[in-house]
């Protein structure tokens, strides 16, 4: 059976006594449709104008002086004429950060005639200011240098490993806009929350053949500080075993090692370590390839592995650390080597696009362009 939609037809003086009993109870809808109700002797189940209905006919009433929108010669006139769309487009071309709201106010047009200006007759979009981390006139050099000698040293069959550590906090806020407790009175309830979000500090390493990790860096199950002491521990009982196995499993060719230049990495028992495992292919702060500083747009931990894993790890909203770190481990385990050789590609595209770029920031990267 078809819907039957029934279209209410409200005459003048009903209109009118809404729009005026609407100012008269401080613009309250419900307060105007009991007394409309009353007024023309309405039953309970009887239709009464819908909110929205109500406030079509005071929007009129403010703009025309009229419930009802005139027709043919006397419709409203639209504000995207030729002159405000030359009015708009220069206010914008002389200042394009200041927001639409601000310009409506300096040029007197309403904000959303302002907007649909932009939009539909200026084809303007409004585009985000990306935030990247500064560089100092030295890491110009520093980065193009770095990325020859990683595509001049490295071969491409060789097996090239960035590692890192990253944190995941368990989400402790409350959304105070979507959370309601619905009661006769104020129950008065409050949600308490630590200062500092529980946490735990991952490490890994990837590379086209997968990643090892992840590795928890904690004592008798709290997160700790990662300091030299730690880092080589981690080294000797984690990283070197599952590296040996790997390279039971698979042709990895010759191994690079990459960290960035933290002091537990750069330590001198560190250091000594390292050496001790990649002689000659330690890409890192006083490393046989020195790594550059401020560089995380060439990190694969940073630019794919920890954003990626952290999408995928909040997505099941962990509640413990314990489920956060199950979360983790799962997700490190279904991240195909398929995606990894694709991650390892990239890298060397954007070594490339450094180069290119004169060691400034990879615009061509930030753009997706």
């Amino acid at each position: 059976m078809p819907l039957l939609v029934i279209t209410m037809v409200w005459s003048g003086e009903q209109r009118g006594f809404a729009v005026r009993t609407f100012f008269e109870n401080g613009r309250s809808f419900v307060a105007t449709q009991r007394a409309f109700r009353l007024q023309f002797n309405l039953a309970r189940h009887d239709t009464v104008p819908h909110r929205n209905v109500i406030a079509n006919w005071v929007h009129t009433f403010e703009e025309t002086g009229s419930t009802l929108r005139l027709r043919g010669s006397g419709r409203l006139k639209t504000a995207r004429t030729p002159e405000n769309l030359i009015r708009v487009s220069e206010a914008i071309v002389q200042s394009p950060t200041r927001s639409a709201r601000k310009h409506s106010i300096a040029l007197g047009i309403s904000n959303r005639s302002v907007r649909r200006i932009l939009h539909k007759d200026l084809f303007f979009h409004p585009y985000k200011i990306i935030i990247v981390q500064e560089l100092i006139p030295l890491d110009y050099e520093n980065r193009m240098n770095c990325s020859q000698e990683i595509l001049n040293r490295i071969h491409v069959r060789s097996t090239f490993f960035s590692s890192d550590e990253a944190h995941f906090h368990l989400s402790g806020a409350v959304n105070k806009q979507n959370f309601r407790y619905w009661a006769e009175n104020n129950p008065r309830q409050i949600y308490e929350r630590p200062l500092h979000s529980p946490k735990v500090t991952v490490w890994c390493a990837i590379s086209k053949f997968g990643v090892i990790g992840p590795y928890f860096f904690e004592e008798n199950g709290q997160t700790v500080t990662v300091n030299a002491e730690r880092y080589v521990s981690m080294l000797d009982n984690f990283f070197e075993p599952q590296l040996e196995e790997l390279m039971e499993e698979t042709n990895m060719g010759d191994i690079w090692f990459q960290q960035d230049g933290a002091t537990a990495h750069t330590a001198r028992v560190s250091m000594t370590k390292l050496r001790q495992m990649f002689p000659t292919h330690l890409v890192s702060l006083r490393g046989d390839l020195r790594w550059p500083a401020r560089s995380p747009d060439l990190s694969i931990c940073d630019f794919f592995l920890w954003g990626y894993l952290k999408e995928k790890v909040f997505k099941h909203r962990p509640h413990t650390l314990e489920e956060l770190k199950d979360r983790i481990r799962e997700e490190i385990g279904a991240i195909p080597v398929e995606m990894c050789q694709n991650v390892a590609e990239n890298f060397r595209n954007r070594l490339h696009q450094c180069i290119a770029a004169g060691g400034h920031h990879l615009s061509d990267v930030i753009f997706k362009t």
